[in-house]
């Protein structure tokens, strides 16, 4: 296997979870509706709120990267929902799908041999795809490894045991 094919395979696995960390599907598995509105522990979001907020950033990062006349939300409340935002179990599907959906694109754009990762992003010099690719996963995994601690301390049926 040439190193492009390596490099593909090892950020998708990256972008997918699972090695080091949990993935997406994973993680929201089983999630108690009951539970979606629930703050965190001395915090000010809701469990959907965070889920919402790990989305954004990706479809974000995504959009910035395929559209060169993307406009990032205001930084941070258009990253956020609103304090007193709360969702429906039709929301908190949405989200889901959301994510998912612009995960599947982000996996597309990694297996395009023609997707150049070390040349600059066309309307954006400065930045790279790999960067924008590593941004979302680093993102992702961040905020995923915070809502699987958020759902062991709200004690949300946990998903593994030790």
């Amino acid at each position: 296997m040439d190193k492009d094919q390596v490099l593909r395979q090892e950020l998708l696995a990256l972008l997918k979870g699972g090695n080091a960390h949990m993935g997406f599907a994973d993680a929201v598995s089983d999630f108690p509706m009951k539970a979606i509105n629930t703050k965190v522990p001395n915090g000010s979001y809701t469990v959907w709120h965070l889920l919402e907020h790990i989305r954004i950033a990706q479809w974000d990062i995504l959009d910035f990267v395929i559209n060169p006349d993307h406009q990032s939300p205001k930084f941070p409340d258009g990253y956020w929902p609103g304090v007193d935002e709360k969702a429906s179990p039709g929301h908190w599907k949405k989200t889901v799908k959301g994510f998912q959906a612009d995960l599947k694109v982000l996996e597309k754009l990694v297996k395009d041999p023609q997707t150049d990762f070390f040349g600059p992003i066309p309307h954006a010099k400065d930045y790279t795809i790999l960067r924008e690719v590593l941004l979302a996963a680093d993102h992702n995994a961040y905020h995923l490894g915070e809502l699987v601690g958020l759902r062991r301390i709200l004690n949300l049926k946990p998903i593994f045991e030790y």
